[in-house]
């Protein structure tokens, strides 16, 4: 089992900056990780991952150029660094894990940007 706590979250004016943080109770070396987020009334969508395989990172066209993704595998950390927030990137922002043939996520940190 493997536990994930997100942090970071809050409200921001629309164009401030956010970041999350993500916290693994097991290591993270050698497993991809991403981030999701999912706001109301729509379904969960991806935002950005790390490929372990290829050490590459991979974002959303919706959030390119703005949101990086980054980890500390020594700290069992990821991080997603979010600038020029807009009103719809608004949502609960999750932390994803899939590890051993089992997916995990965290509880979510919500993210609110007023415009």
């Amino acid at each position: 089992q493997v536990q994930l706590v997100e942090s970071g979250g809050g409200l921001v004016q629309s164009g401030g900056s956010l970041r999350l943080s993500c916290v693994a109770s097991g290591s993270i070396q050698y497993y991809d990780m991403g981030w999701y987020r999912q706001a109301p009334g729509k379904q969960r969508e991806f935002v950005a991952k790390f490929t372990e395989s290829w050490g590459s990172t991979t974002v959303a066209d919706s959030v390119r150029g703005r949101f990086s993704i980054s980890r500390d595998v020594s700290k069992r950390k990821m991080y997603l660094q979010m600038n020029s927030l807009k009103p719809e990137d608004t949502a609960v922002y999750f932390c994803h894990l899939p590890k051993d043939g089992l997916l995990y996520w965290g509880q979510g940190t919500q993210v609110t940007v007023s415009s």
